[in-house]
């Protein structure tokens, strides 16, 4: 059974990141894996956020990170909807994360995912039934 995993947008920055060494490399390793498996998972958000602090902070071309969010579309997207909007907020309230945080982890669990690889939030660390993994450490 395949088990479905979710991907912070600060995994594929380091994916593109020339001068991440180490990091480059494990996000390199962790997208390859889930798309061999066709097991990655992305929200809008995630889209967003790579293509925004693609083209500022890494410089990257904007045609390019456009083109890297057209392939990242191929894997399974969720789309928050009003629902989820409130849902995050009470998450944000209960469990004392940013609103952007609990934005992904409601996205997370919409898509049936257990495990949401990111370096924001503590590893190891279970919200909402969602397993926190930092691929770095």
């Amino acid at each position: 059974m395949s088990v479905k995993a979710f991907v912070d947008s600060n995994i594929f920055i380091y994916l593109h990141d020339v001068t991440a060494g180490r990091k480059r490399e494990r996000a390199k390793q962790l997208v390859e894996k889930l798309w061999d498996s066709g097991e990655g998972c992305v929200s809008v958000q995630v889209l967003q956020e790579f293509y925004v602090n693609s083209t500022r902070k890494l410089g990257m071309p904007q045609g390019e990170a456009e083109a890297q969010v057209v392939r990242l579309s191929a894997w399974t997207v969720h789309t928050p909807s009003a629902h989820d909007v409130v849902a995050a907020i009470r998450l944000h309230q209960s469990e004392q994360l940013s609103f952007w945080d609990a934005m992904i982890v409601q996205s997370v669990r919409q898509l049936g995912c257990h495990i949401l690889y990111s370096e924001d939030l503590n590893p190891g660390q279970t919200v909402a039934g969602v397993v926190i993994q930092n691929p770095f450490r």
